[in-house]
């Protein structure tokens, strides 16, 4: 894959969040803005200050209607963990198995 261009249609996904629910990105669609946000593993020290960054202006998202994923190839359990330590009030999802197949469709991987 050569990446996504501006105006592509984002491929579609449904993920676990930190709680275990399903969070499809189609359930959006026509509804609000949705910033998505690839990282390598919960815990990591530049992972960890992004997410806090994240954290800390959600209300500026919320301001324009954007909803904030965030995905990472970690386990679900790992990133309940990474969500209470660190007070991360948005969805983080697992991309864990198949073992980082969004991020490959979003070529990140």
């Amino acid at each position: 894959m050569s990446g996504l261009r501006i105006g592509d249609p984002a491929p579609d996904f449904t993920l676990r969040d930190q709680f275990g629910q399903d969070v499809s990105l189609s359930s959006y669609r026509g509804t609000k803005a949705v910033a998505i946000l690839f990282y390598p593993y919960a815990f990591s020290g530049v992972c960890t200050g992004e997410m806090a960054g994240i954290r800390d202006r959600l209300a500026d998202f919320m301001t324009f209607d954007t909803e904030v994923l965030a995905i990472s190839c970690d386990p679900m359990f790992a990133l309940r963990a990474f969500a209470d330590a660190d007070g991360l009030n948005f969805p983080l999802l697992s991309d864990f198995w198949p073992h980082g197949e969004v991020s490959r469709a979003y070529d990140v991987f």
